[in-house]
């Protein structure tokens, strides 16, 4: 999973990105307000940790703008030293799902990462169903019906996706985003994946799930939320 860390503090920052990579997360980070915010409207995130006090805007902003504008309803998590009751209550009036206050221990954060991503509906769930496809995130075991599908590293990342996100329509800048980051090969590589997993997820059975949305992305669904 891929967490957007925005912190100014750059002790704490260093910090929270070694701990949250030796946990097995893909990180990425801001030091303001701004730059956070853009990279959290631009990118697919799983997770945002977001400190309160920043540069350029702070916490409530950011959070303010991701939701409201932006329509953005990735977790985040709050960070901030502000502990009275009324600090608390306008980061959840903003949007925010967790409040943690510094200082804060490491195992702390990652404890409440993992509580909030297990609640957040859809992409956070361990087990993903679309129609008869089964993908356990666990065990990396992909099913349809009933059968065992063998898929590279990458068919995996782009599946989850997918699935996390049906029967929504997924843009193809963020399936980039999610594969390569900003080292995004030819305009070709994202389509000759795609066909790949297609062979393996689609060709075999009867009923495709795997749409193109021609000039938008691809989404995973079944023919009545495709039709629909």
């Amino acid at each position: 999973m891929r967490l957007l860390v925005i912190e100014d503090n750059r002790d704490i920052l260093a910090n929270v990105l070694d701990y949250l990579q030796i946990k097995g997360y893909i990180t990425d980070c801001a030091e303001d307000g701004l730059s956070g915010l853009h990279l959290a409207a631009t990118r697919h995130y799983d997770l945002i940790v977001l400190d309160l006090m920043l540069p350029a805007i702070d916490g409530y902003e950011v959070c303010r703008r991701l939701r409201e504008d932006a329509r953005i309803d990735t977790p985040i998590i709050m960070l901030t030293a502000r502990d009275t009751l009324d600090d608390r209550l306008q980061g959840f009036a903003v949007g925010a799902d967790d409040y943690l206050l510094k200082p804060f221990a490491l195992s702390e954060l990652a404890a409440r990462i993992e509580a909030v991503l297990r609640r957040a509906p859809g992409g956070r769930k361990r087990l993903l169903a679309v129609e008869d496809l089964r993908y356990d995130l666990d065990t990396l075991q992909v099913r349809r019906a009933g059968k065992p599908l063998k898929l590279n590293p990458v068919s995996l990342k782009l599946l989850a996706v997918l699935m996390q996100k049906s029967p929504a329509v997924v843009r193809r800048e963020i399936l980039e985003d999610v594969l390569w980051g900003d080292d995004i090969p030819d305009s070709d590589s994202l389509r000759s994946h795609i066909h790949q997993l297609r062979q393996v997820v689609d060709k075999p059975f009867s009923t495709p799930l795997l749409h193109t949305v021609h000039g938008i992305g691809f989404r995973l669904a079944g023919r009545e939320a495709e039709n629909g």
